[in-house]
C-alpha cells in the first residue's frame, strides 16, 4: 500500500542514497569548521588536491599522501565533542535535549554546533544535547563531504549514552552514524535497539530501512518501509519507501510516492531533497529533460544543494550540454570532492579531449584515492567506492580486492555489480557473469548494471544476451556514462559485424 502523506515535520533523513532533508539544519554557504584546529571545506579540498597531485606525479608518494591525509583527519577531529573538558559532572545540573535542539534550529549548522558546544560547556550532563550534537556532526560530515567529523559524532553519542544509558536519541544517532560510515550491520543493530525504546522514532525507522536495503535484504526492507509508513509517515519515510519500490522495478509507484512527498513538503530543505530524488529517478530512466526540471526546482529551494548540482551536471552533459555539465561538476568537486562526481568529471574531460584534458582527468581519478583515504581515516568503509573507481580508472587488482571485501559484508545489487565488473576487468568474466545477473535480478532499472552485464556476456560468448543487455542499457539511459556509453556502442558494432 503506498505511503500516506501527513503534516509531521521530518526529524531525520536518509543515511545512504539521497541526502537527509531537515535534521539538523544545513548551512547554505561554506563557513568555518566547528572549533579551532578544524579544516574548512575549501582548505580541505585544496589539501586533497595538493596531495593527490603529488601522488599522480609519483607512485612512490602514495604512502606519504595517505599519511598526510591521516594527519588532516586527526587535526580536524582534535576538538573533542563539545570541548567540555575541565568540568566535572557535578558542576552542572542535568538538562533535557530541548534547549540544545532549539539552539541548533535557530541558525545554520556550523553556528548551531558552536552554540551547542557552548551550551554543553555549561550543561555537560545534558545527554540529549550530546545526542543532538552528534547528529549535527554527522550532518556536517555529509553536507561538506568531511568524514573527519564522524569520530567527533561518535564521541558525542558515547558521552550521551554514558550519561543516560540506552537513551533512544543517542541510539538512533549511532544508527545514522553507522549507516553514514557504511557499517550497515551496526546501523541495523542500533536502529533495533532505539526502536525497542521508542517504536515511533522516525530516525531509527529510517536507518533500519537504509540498513536492510544496503545489506541486500530487500524483502525485509519492504516490510520495514511498510511499518515505518504506518507509524511515522512523512518525507524521510516516503523517500525510502520509493527507493525500495524502485529497486524492485516498480518505477511508477516510486514516482507517485515521491510526487506525493514533494506535494507535502513545505520546508526548503525538504523540497530540495525530494525534488532531487525525483530528478535521480528520472535520470535513471533516461528522462534527462524531466530530471533537469526536478533539479531546477531543488536548486530553487536551495541554490547550493550539492546532490542537485551533481545531478544537474550529469543531465546537462547527457542532454548535449557537455560544457555546462563540466562547469557544474567543477563547482561540485571544488566544494566536496567525493568519488562519484570526481569520476564523472574525469570522464567528461576524457570525452572532450581538449589539450590538457587527459591530465585533468587523471587528476580527478587520483583525487578519488585521496578522498577514500580520508574517508577511511574517519572510520568509513570506502571499499565500494574504491572498487567502482579503480576498476575503470585505477589498479584493477585493488578494485577486485575491495569488491570482494565488500561482498563479504553485504549482498546488495550494487555490491554484486561492483564485484562482477571488477572480476571482468581482471580477465575473469566467466566468474563475473553470475554476479552480473544477480545485480539485475530484482528488476532494478540501471543502465550501468545492464552495460556491465552486456560487456561480460560479450566476453563470455553469450552474444545474443550481450546484444540485448547493451541495447537495453542505451535505450534506458543513453547518457549513463560518457565512456561507458561509447564502449557499449562500440561493442554493439562488433556484435553486429560478427552476426
Amino acid at each position: 500500500m503506498p505511503p500516506r502523506t501527513n503534516d509531521h515535520a521530518p526529524e531525520g533523513g536518509r543515511g545512504t542514497g539521497p541526502a537527509e532533508p531537515t535534521a539538523p539544519p544545513r548551512t547554505t554557504r561554506a563557513q568555518p569548521g566547528a572549533g579551532p584546529g578544524t579544516f574548512s571545506s575549501g582548505a580541505r579540498t585544496a589539501a586533497l588536491r595538493r596531495f593527490s597531485g603529488a601522488a599522480r606525479r609519483s607512485r612512490g608518494l602514495r604512502l606519504t599522501v595517505c599519511a598526510a591525509l591521516l594527519a588532516v583527519a586527526a587535526t580536524a577531529g582534535s576538538v573533542a565533542a563539545g570541548g567540555a573538558r575541565g568540568r566535572t559532572p557535578a558542576e552542572a545540573a542535568p538538562a533535557t535535549g530541548t534547549l540544545a535542539a532549539g539552539v541548533l534550529a535557530r541558525g545554520g549548522l556550523d553556528a548551531g554546533i558552536r552554540s551547542l558546544q557552548a551550551h554543553l560547556r555549561l550543561q555537560p550532563r545534558d545527554f540529549g544535547g550530546w545526542a543532538v550534537l552528534g547528529l549535527a556532526y554527522v550532518e556536517q560530515a555529509r553536507t561538506k563531504g568531511d568524514p573527519s567529523r564522524y569520530p567527533q559524532a561518535e564521541r558525542a553519542f558515547v558521552r550521551s549514552l554514558a550519561l543516560e544509558p540506552g537513551n533512544e536519541q543517542a541510539l538512533a544517532g549511532r544508527a545514522a552514524l553507522a549507516a553514514a560510515r557504511h557499517d550497515f550491520s551496526g546501523a541495523l543493530k542500533y536502529a533495533d535497539r532505539a526502536l525497542r525504546q521508542n517504536p515511533y522514532s522516525e530516525r531509527a525507522l529510517s536507518s533500519r530501512i537504509d540498513a536492510l536495503v544496503e545489506l541486500g535484504r530487500y524483502d525485509e526492507a519492504a516490510e520495514a518501509a511498510d511499518t515505518a509508513d504506518s507509524r511515522r509517515p512523512g518525507v524521510p519515510v516516503f523517500t525510502r519507501y520509493a527507493y525500495v519500490r524502485e529497486l524492485r522495478g516498480d518505477v511508477r509507484t516510486a514516482r507517485k510516492v515521491l510526487e506525493r512527498a514533494l506535494d507535502s513538503a513545505s520546508a526548503a530543505p525538504d523540497v530540495a531533497y525530494v525534488a532531487t530524488a525525483l530528478g535521480q529517478l528520472a535520470w535513471n530512466q533516461g528522462d534527462h529533460e524531466v530530471a533537469l526540471r526536478h533539479y531546477a526546482r531543488a536548486l530553487g529551494a536551495d541554490e547550493e544543494y550539492l546532490p542537485a548540482l551533481e545531478g544537474r551536471a550529469r543531465a546537462q552533459a547527457a542532454s548535449g550540454d557537455r560544457a555546462g555539465g563540466i562547469e557544474t561538476l567543477e563547482q561540485v568537486v571544488a566544494r566536496s570532492p567525493l568519488p562519484g562526481p570526481l569520476v564523472a568529471l574525469g570522464e567528461l574531460y576524457e570525452t572532450r579531449g581538449a589539450e590538457g584534458d587527459r591530465a585533468k582527468a587523471q587528476d580527478q581519478y587520483v583525487l578519488v584515492d585521496a578522498q577514500t583515504a580520508l574517508a577511511r581515516a574517519g572510520g568509513v568503509n570506502a571499499d565500494l567506492d574504491t572498487a567502482l573507481a579503480a576498476a575503470d580508472h585505477g589498479d584493477t587488482r585493488t578494485a577486485l580486492r575491495a569488491a570482494r571485501t565488500e561482498w563479504d559484508r553485504r549482498h546488495s545489487v550494487h555490491t554484486a555489480d561492483a564485484l562482477a565488473w571488477a572480476l571482468h576487468r581482471n580477465g575473469r568474466s566467466e566468474e563475473a557473469l553470475p554476479y552480473a545477473r544477480r545485480a539485475t535480478a530484482t528488476g532494478y532499472r540501471n543502465a550501468a548494471f545492464l552495460y556491465h552485464r552486456g560487456m561480460i556476456e560479450h566476453a563470455t560468448g553469450h552474444k545474443g544476451d550481450a546484444r540485448r543487455s547493451l541495447t537495453a542499457a542505451l535505450e534506458l539511459n543513453p547518457g549513463f556514462s560518457p565512456l561507458g556509453a561509447r564502449a557499449a556502442r562500440a561493442a554493439l558494432g562488433d556484435l553486429e559485424a560478427t552476426r
